[in-house]
């Protein structure tokens, strides 16, 4: 992670005398899995959409690569992927018809087959959108981001719903789109999930960003200032035990 490819700078976003970004400064490094954690309402959505060029700013920088997102928006929708909620596909196409549909807005040539097959879908390939669980909604929607083989894919709150099988299935997934070279950026109330998918995560509240790190070393930190739990920490969680006896076979 030595190349900056996403540069924020002063990034400000204001609605009235609300600061929904309060000057925030960032960089995000080519194949890195980012993390942005904070309660509802802290600008993390915000940042991300204006980042996507899905949103003004009020004042400051934004850069991807050489792209500027005042100058070319254009250049910077082209190599980025965006994750869609299940409701913001076409409720009427198959799986199929959905991924060459996004092909056609990139104007690019898609294989749905190949596509499907990354996500463990292709048996789907003829069904809709709503016919889907929770976890292949959830997958499919990581798929339509990679439709343009983007640089950057945004994922916003992507296991939110599904059971623990198909949200460790989803992390697996999420990692093998990173040993392909995809910079990945997510939003997460899973303190879990950071821990186990983010290189870093950048922890925001009321539009500031109060620490960036890797999640061992804000783990370190806090430890080292006195930190101490008042219950023992258990060697196992819930989590583990509801594995141990399901398994951790899809039940899709």
């Amino acid at each position: 992670m030595t190349k900056a490819l996403i540069e924020v700078k002063k990034l400000t976003k204001r609605y009235g005398n609300l600061k929904a970004v309060d000057d925030v400064s960032f960089k995000v490094y080519q194949n890195e899995i980012f993390g942005f954690l904070g309660p509802n309402g802290a600008g993390k959505t915000t940042t991300l959409e204006i980042i996507e060029t899905l949103r003004e700013k009020t004042s400051g920088e934004v850069r991807i690569g050489n792209y500027s997102v005042d100058k070319n928006p254009n250049d910077i929708r082209a190599i980025i992927g965006i994750q869609l909620q299940s409701s913001g596909f076409h409720p009427d196409l198959t799986l199929v018809e959905i991924l060459r549909l996004f092909g056609s807005l990139y104007g690019v040539s898609v294989d749905p087959i190949r596509m499907l097959k990354m996500v463990d879908l292709v048996e789907k390939k003829k069904s809709k959108v709503k016919q889907l669980s929770g976890g292949q909604k959830q997958r499919f929607s990581v798929a339509t981001t990679l439709v343009n083989e983007p640089e950057i894919i945004f994922l916003d709150e992507p296991s939110t719903g599904l059971d623990p099988q198909a949200r460790r299935n989803l992390w697996k997934l999420i990692k093998q789109i990173r040993k392909k070279g995809t910079t990945i950026i997510l939003t997460t109330h899973f303190m879990d999930e950071a821990e186990y998918l983010c290189d870093r995560v950048a922890i925001m509240d009321k539009g500031k960003i109060l620490k960036i790190d890797s999640p061992q070393n804000l783990i370190d930190e806090l430890v080292k200032g006195g930190f101490k739990k008042n219950e023992v920490v258990n060697k196992a969680t819930l989590e583990d035990v509801f594995l141990a006896l399901t398994g951790k076979a899809l039940r899709d």
